[in-house]
Order: structure tokens, then C-alpha cells, then sequence
């Protein structure tokens, strides 16, 4: 067996919900804050939310038990985790455990990234069912 069959392959199980398609244009946005909108897509013990900031806007630091990873898709981020603080560019990936303080901020340009929360981020839960009940999401 190799890497391929093992990583591809049927392990049988069944499933619990039905698979869907998304199409994030037709979620609302939720600004949060000025200048910073937040589409959640919500998975069964997962959740995936598209963020966008407008030039010059924040996400003050701040901490929350689910575990976030982040990637940047468009444009640029200044990215703090822990006191550390660096530039994300598209492609550019953050991992943040929980309770790690973390915050984000954008200069000159906006910036699209999506963050991967496990288990669902639990102030995003109401916003993303009610899209997910609109069949939004």
C-alpha cells in the first residue's frame, strides 16, 4: 500500500451530514468592527470564515479557546501572535493554539484572509447558522 492508497483510500464509516457547496458571495458580510467583515461558513466540527479588512483596519489582540489557523488570500497583513509581529503576504500562514494572544492590523491596502477554527468559534456560531439556515452557507 502506498502513501497515495493509504491518504485516498475507503475506510468505510458513515457519513453524518450531507456535503454541500458554498458560495461565499451570497453570504452576508457581518461588520464586527469598522472596516472589518466577517462571512462564516459552518462545518460539523469545524468552522471557516472569510475575513476582510479594509485599509487601516484592526482586530485588536485578543484571545479565544478554539484553535485558528489563518491564511493570507489577497493582499497584505501586519500579523501579531504572542508578541510576535510579521508581515503575512497571500500564502502566507498562521498558527495560533488557544488562549495565544493575537491580533491583526492593515496598513495602506486591504486584505482578504480565511481563518479555520476547530471546534467553531463560538461568537461566529449564531452568524453562521443563520446563513447556513438562509442556505447561504
Amino acid at each position: 500500500m502506498t502513501n497515495a492508497d493509504s491518504h485516498f483510500g475507503s475506510t468505510g464509516g458513515t457519513p453524518t451530514t450531507p456535503g454541500r457547496f458554498v458560495d461565499r458571495t451570497k453570504i452576508d458580510p457581518h461588520e464586527i468592527l469598522p472596516g472589518l467583515n466577517f462571512q462564516p461558513v459552518l462545518g460539523e466540527r469545524s468552522l471557516l470564515n472569510f475575513v476582510q479588512f479594509e485599509a487601516h483596519a484592526e482586530a485588536p489582540v485578543h484571545t479565544h479557546e478554539e484553535e485558528q489557523v489563518v491564511l493570507v488570500l489577497e493582499g497584505e497583513i501586519e500579523f501579531e501572535v504572542d508578541g510576535d509581529v510579521r508581515v503575512l503576504k497571500p500564502g502566507d500562514v498562521a498558527v495560533i493554539p488557544p488562549w495565544v494572544p493575537h491580533g491583526a492590523r492593515t496598513t495602506g491596502t486591504p486584505c482578504l484572509e480565511v481563518d479555520f477554527f476547530t471546534p467553531p468559534r463560538a461568537t461566529l456560531l449564531e452568524q453562521a447558522k443563520a446563513a447556513l439556515e438562509k442556505g447561504d452557507a
